[in-house]
């Protein structure tokens, strides 16, 4: 069902998307990587960064300059940018955005189930969460150590109660108990996101659903090489791929009895946006890794979403961009930090 027509898209939601795409304008370009990767101290970085749309958000920090305070800054921009559009949205666009937010929940969760199985505490791990999948029931995850228990006393109130039904059990979680909760939960995010951009229709339709294709069928290629030397079953495995994607389901099928490396690589060969992607990656210095390349497509995806008016896309490109370029500057100012440059232009160029 189409909740809109296009013609009426304006009413609601144009003056967000116009802001939106104000905010993508301010993206950093080829000429700010050029001069950042310049830069020989954190402080020439800083200087940088305030002539352009971060301004001045690293003013008020005093004393030597760290990589984790300019990642922090970063985000705390993106979210304020965020929760000002969201603060507006109308539905559907509301609903839309909450969708945004719960692949940050998920992660958070998951970094706290990580951190207490480690003996870390609440109160330590939690700054370390996105802002952007923040919530109440966060500080309560350290007296579950089953997944049922997670589920009745934790996430039962929370959106994600509705992705969380296939990962209940009476188990005790461990590492691989919960790296199979994040790849489950996954899995029931993307197919009810991409079920909801079917239903809205139009060009949210077109361009969402590609972006979603390829984002499932990244995950499915990535469980299938993590699992190799592992404990999981080919059958447990492939009950973690999302069902959404492009490889569905002869390709799943094929990935699903996937024996090595080689063997994803004939599978992905067989669909022609994935065979390039493989193309020229190695391990040897130098080469691109597949997940490198894999974030370069997702880049090309947003950047095209932006090429289509009266539509969502745009809303989640937005952040999926600003997300590229915070891994970017972070691995700049990594690399100065260390004073090891030899790889520091080997970030993802957005423009």
């Amino acid at each position: 069902m189409n909740y809109f027509p296009e013609l009426m898209f304006n009413v609601d939601s144009g003056y967000l998307e116009g802001l939106v795409r104000g905010f993508k304008s301010g993206i950093l370009t080829r000429t700010d990587y050029l001069n950042l990767i310049q830069c020989e101290t954190l402080e020439d970085l800083k200087l940088h960064l305030q002539s352009t749309d971060y301004g001045t958000f690293l003013a008020n920090e005093a004393g030597p300059l760290a990589v984790s305070v300019i990642d922090e800054k970063m985000r705390e921009k993106l979210v304020v940018e965020f929760n000002h559009l969201r603060n507006q949205a109308f539905e559907p666009l509301a609903t839309f955005m909450d969708y945004i937010t719960y692949s940050y929940m998920i992660d958070n969760i998951i970094l706290l189930i990580t951190g207490t199985l480690h003996q870390r505490s609440i109160k330590e791990l939690i700054p370390k969460c996105h802002p952007l999948g923040r919530f109440d029931e966060m500080a309560s995850i350290n007296i579950a150590s089953t997944p049922a228990e997670l589920y009745n006393a934790v996430l039962v109130d929370t959106p994600l109660a509705q992705f969380f039904v296939e990962c209940i059990s009476e188990q005790d979680l461990d590492e691989m108990n919960i790296e199979i909760i994040r790849n489950t939960l996954y899995k029931a995010y993307l197919e009810n996101f991409y079920k909801f951009c079917q239903e809205l229709g139009g060009a949210t339709a077109d361009v969402m659903c590609q972006i979603l294709q390829f984002e499932a069928d990244r995950r499915a290629i990535m469980i299938t090489i993590n699992s190799f030397g592992t404990e999981l079953s080919k059958d447990d495995r492939a009950k973690l791929y999302p069902k959404c994607g492009k490889l569905y389901p002869d390709g799943l099928s094929r990935l699903a009895r996937a024996e090595g490396p080689e063997q994803v690589r004939e599978v992905a060969e067989c669909y022609a946006d994935y065979a390039m992607l493989f193309e020229g990656t190695g391990s040897n210095p130098g080469d691109k890794t597949l997940e490198d390349k894999f974030f370069e497509h997702e880049v090309t995806l947003n950047i095209l979403s932006f090429m289509q008016q009266f539509q969502f896309g745009v809303f989640y490109s937005y952040v999926r961009l600003k997300e590229q370029e915070c891994r970017n500057v972070v691995w700049i100012a990594e690399c100065i930090a260390q004073k090891n440059k030899s790889k520091i232009d080997n970030y993802i160029n957005i423009f």
